[in-house]
């Protein structure tokens, strides 16, 4: 008697700068099926607001992209877009115009950089005829609080002279007052959801500035500047635009740099992503099919069980029982935390010290051979275990 096909899902989030979350999935696919040509794949890449969020959503989704052209991060105008699903919702990237990506390294500074572009990608969503706009959070490039998104949906934000604040997030330290009388008012009548990642909060020792402000591009003494500026955003945040609101602490306010708490001064929700998003692509029951689930992402760290696709994945898995391998670029402080969240086995996909520019350009050819190598593994194991 044959045996049947092995089932394989191939659940990726993408690589940050590098790999799309579908392309990541088809480099794991190619090299799955150098050892298992018959193999049944599912691919299932997989988004978490960042990088690709429009594009999966719009293909899942029977929706469309919308080019057009917005403020990026570093105040240049750049080519983006915006996503209309079919049912008529409007998904909002921020990623697409404030992503990491889209900031030069000699220009990264989460002091200065802004998310204007995010709210003029709101207004042009609004101008489609969208009731309902999803934004997705993830990849910033920027630690403005959502100052700048709110600036181009028409606030004004003054110093004690009256003057408008420049774009940045430092430049909050010296905010008085928001003017919200120039708010956009189709505002008042749509429903804003952001997809966020609940861990990340605006302020205190847990906040933007000191988590993630370095990996921006922050150094020590940016970051308290940052840390003293955001918590001056958030006080004028709770006083002038949103005074049941706590913008410092709350679950996602932290979410894009900030992000989250300006949207949420506007009324936004703020939901945990994997909520939001994982209900287009039906994922515990294509999970439920496979005899193995391969996930991967740029970094495994203490960072990845907080909210991360390798964990939401292996979470769902191990309660279908489901075994699961993770595969990344590189391998963090805390890793080892990983194992609590579901996964069986995990690796890195450098075959030796690479230097980051070569790592980078060069991760699909280096996870496919990494998928390659763990299944040839994954077989000697389950004959010796025969």
């Amino acid at each position: 008697m044959s045996h049947r096909p092995y089932r394989v899902a191939v659940a990726p989030s993408g690589f940050k700068e590098s790999l799309s979350a579908r392309q990541a999935a088809l480099s794991i696919a190619e090299g799955l099926r150098r050892v298992v040509p018959d193999a049944e794949l599912d691919l299932i890449p997989l988004v978490d607001g960042g990088e690709g969020t429009a594009e999966a959503l719009a293909q899942a989704a029977g929706g469309r992209l919308v080019p057009c052209t917005a403020t990026g991060p570093v105040g240049l105008p750049v080519r983006t877009h915006f996503a209309v699903l079919g049912d008529g919702t409007a998904v909002v990237e921020m990623a697409a115009v404030a992503g990491l990506g889209m900031v030069p390294r000699d220009r990264r500074d989460p002091c200065a950089t802004t998310t204007f572009g995010v709210g003029e990608l709101i207004r042009a969503a609004l101008g489609t005829g969208a009731r309902r706009i999803l934004v997705g959070c993830g990849d910033s490039g920027t630690s403005d609080g959502g100052a700048g998104a709110l600036q181009a949906l028409g606030a004004r934000l003054l110093d004690a002279e009256g003057r408008e604040l420049p774009h940045g997030g430092a430049a909050l330290a010296r905010l008085a007052r928001i003017d919200a009388s120039g708010l956009d008012p189709r505002l008042r009548r749509a429903e804003i959801l952001v997809a966020c990642n609940p861990y990340n909060v605006l302020c205190g020792e847990r906040g933007v500035a000191r988590v993630f402000g370095p990996q921006k591009g922050a150094g020590p003494a940016d970051v308290e500047r940052l840390s003293a500026a955001l918590e001056q955003w958030a006080a004028v945040l709770t006083r002038d635009l949103a005074p049941g609101v706590d913008p410092r602490t709350a679950p996602g306010t932290g979410a894009s740099g900030g992000l989250g708490a300006g949207l949420a001064a506007l009324g936004a929700r703020l939901l945990p992503r994997f909520e939001v998003l994982l209900g287009h692509v039906d994922l515990d029951a294509r999970l439920a099919r496979a005899d193995l689930v391969i996930t991967a992402e740029g970094s495994l760290d203490r960072q990845t069980v907080r909210g991360k696709v390798p964990a939401e994945v292996a979470r769902r898995a191990k309660a279908l029982g489901v075994p699961v391998l993770a595969l990344a670029g590189t391998l963090g402080q805390g890793v080892d935390e990983v194992t609590a969240a579901g996964v069986d086995a995990y690796g890195s996909i450098l075959p030796a010290p690479v230097a980051l520019p070569e790592a980078l350009d060069r991760a699909g050819e280096f996870l496919a051979d990494a998928a390659e190598r763990t299944l040839r593994m994954v077989l000697v194991g389950t004959r010796l275990a025969a």
